[in-house]
């Protein structure tokens, strides 16, 4: 019999597809922002984020490494992943940069990669590549979600193991099948609450073996860095060190973990060490590295301390248990999350009297002599550029910067006075600051941002200008204009003198480069036009191109490159 034509229809079962779990617990862990170079792999997963505009704002970057960047940057900011989409093969060896500057640098981050449909794996199909081989030891955690109805699980485990411990990066891959074929909701597993950080603290007995060690030191010296820290966490260290008034440095690149014109601040501990800040760290009896993995930048090539016992008592507090021990063997190791450490520091009774006192002042005054401009060859004395920077910026303002000679300028004569107002790589990446302002920002719309490249680290992610176009992010780039790789030229006259070869380079008008973008634009010849030229930059209400030009001779604060081959060839005399 014929059914009445008013019958009611079946009900349809409610569908759901793994992109859009996928985007329900992006939004679920609180992302806000997206980084992208669009691909065909997971344009499954650019339709779900259509539906969710009011929520994630999804930024479209000129090439992957510079949306790796960003996520990077995001995941320093703020410490929580930054989240970065790229497509198969290409898409994914161009973000590995970024992936292996989370990996060194310990910050937050998922890359979430579109991967070739699940029925034509392992047949080397078009971009093929097996992601757990490729990032099995840049990251923290890969895997391939085959099964989207585990994309919650796997979004929840990936979220919180990027955040505990050591932060990190993961890696997602994302075969585009599972990504877009659907299937009845009710299978899926639920989306998860946001992820939650997960960190050890001291014990007790810790904690007064650590002040036992103090209390008795002759010459204590504090190192602390790395990432992890908070604003209240950076408050108790700041009143720890004020109780014990201790001198303390700042490792490699983590210069905004204490205010640097605090009484007690010793200057930073990385590549071209104040000599005198270096031999007080040798001359230490008790070290107190808090939170820096010890690398190689912050110890000078492992030549500040023995390995693997220090002559120093070391007491290293990390993170992560894997760090403890890698390379020096601490009197006292303790893991530790370092808002949990620097609690239980901050609370800590201390002498009344200590064998170091004046230690810290005068740890200080050696740092303010250092950080005093020394003059260099040209028109543009670059250590009085960067006190010039710093005197018209606000504290809050954020500053960025890639690989190069050009940046020991910035570290050596630049002065941060707000947590988490430096952004660099301790990999030592290049093309990293132009993505990391843009990505700064995005976040803080209201902070001035400023990135200072060389010329070289300038043009490895120059186009991202047409980003900061796109999405009105004003960021001011500062770009000091050599016309070679400075730092390996630098090399190159130390162990090979007056045998240049591979280091020259031939560079646009910077400035005519940023009109062509329909940016601000221009160039700096002298000392005396940068603070104008900075004014001109920071009212134009758009992003903005300075270039700096100085002569190649002029390689670092403390030599020229011609004294370096002078007494590199002395020395083969």
């Amino acid at each position: 019999m014929t059914p009445p034509t008013n019958s009611p229809s079946p009900a349809k079962t409610p569908t759901t597809t793994g992109a859009r779990l996928l985007v329900e617990a992006l939004n679920a862990n609180g992302v806000t922002r997206v980084f992208c170079v669009p691909g065909e792999s997971y344009l499954a997963v650019l339709d779900a984020l259509h539906d969710v505009t009011d929520r994630i704002e999804t930024i479209v970057c000129r090439h992957e490494a510079a949306a790796a960047n960003m996520a990077e940057a995001v995941g320093k900011l703020t410490s929580k992943p930054g989240i970065a989409f790229v497509t198969r093969g290409p898409g994914a060896t161009h973000a590995s940069i970024g992936v292996h500057t989370a990996f060194q640098d310990s910050s937050p981050m998922i890359l979430l990669i579109g991967q070739v449909a699940r029925e034509q794996m392992d047949r080397e199909a078009f971009q093929e590549i097996d992601y757990r081989r490729m990032f099995g030891q840049m990251a923290k955690w890969v895997a391939q979600i085959d099964d989207a109805r585990r994309v919650p699980e796997y979004l929840s485990h990936a979220f919180h193991i990027a955040t505990s411990g050591r932060p990190g990066p993961v890696v997602l891959a994302l075969p585009e099948d599972m990504l877009s074929d659907p299937f009845p909701a009710a299978e899926a597993q639920a989306v998860t609450p946001a992820a939650q950080r997960v960190q050890a603290s001291p014990s007790a007995a810790q904690i007064e073996q650590l002040r036992t060690l103090l209390a008795n030191a002759k010459k204590p010296f504090v190192i602390a860095g790395g990432h992890g820290w908070t604003s209240a966490a950076c408050a108790d260290l700041q009143r720890f060190v004020e109780l014990w008034r201790l001198p303390i440095g700042l490792a490699f690149r983590f210069q905004d973990t204490l205010n640097n014109d605090h009484p007690n601040y010793a200057g930073d501990v990385g590549l071209g060490v104040n000599p005198a800040l270096g031999a007080s760290i040798r001359d230490a009896d008790v070290l107190l590295a808090l939170g820096p993995r010890l690398g190689e930048a912050t110890t000078g090539g492992y030549a500040l301390l023995d390995i693997p016992k220090t002559k120093q008592t070391l007491i290293h507090v990390h993170q992560g248990t894997e760090e403890l021990g890698r390379v020096y063997a601490a009197d006292l190791p303790i893991v530790s999350g370092l808002p949990e450490i620097a609690s239980m520091l901050a609370a800590l009774d201390a002498p009344a009297t200590c064998a170091w006192d004046g230690s810290a002042e005068e740890a200080h005054r050696a740092y303010l002599a250092w950080r005093e401009p020394r003059p260099m060859p040209g028109d543009v004395q670059l250590g009085e550029v960067i006190q010039q920077l710093r005197a018209r910026l606000p504290d809050d303002a954020i500053v960025t910067n890639g690989a190069g000679n050009y940046a020991t300028w910035l570290h050596r004569h630049f002065a941060y006075r707000h947590f988490r107002s430096q952004l660099a790589p301790t990999s030592g990446a290049m093309g990293y600051g132009v993505p990391a302002a843009i990505a700064a920002k995005s976040l803080y719309p209201a902070r001035t941002v400023v990135a200072l490249a060389g010329d070289g680290c300038f043009m490895m992610s120059a186009p991202e200008i047409a980003t900061a176009m796109q999405y009105g992010l004003a960021v001011v780039f500062i770009v000091v204009n050599n016309g070679h790789y400075g730092t390996i030229r630098m090399h190159q006259e130390r162990h090979y003198p007056g045998r240049v070869h591979g280091t020259r380079l031939t560079n646009p008008d910077f400035a005519a480069f940023a009109h062509a973008f329909g940016a601000y634009g221009e160039v700096v010849e002298s000392t005396t036009a940068f603070l104008p030229a900075l004014e001109r930059a920071l009212e134009a209400g758009r992003p903005a191109v300075i270039e700096i030009r100085i002569p190649q001779d002029a390689s670092t604060p403390a030599a020229t490159l011609t004294q370096i081959r002078d007494a590199a060839l002395k020395s083969r005399a």
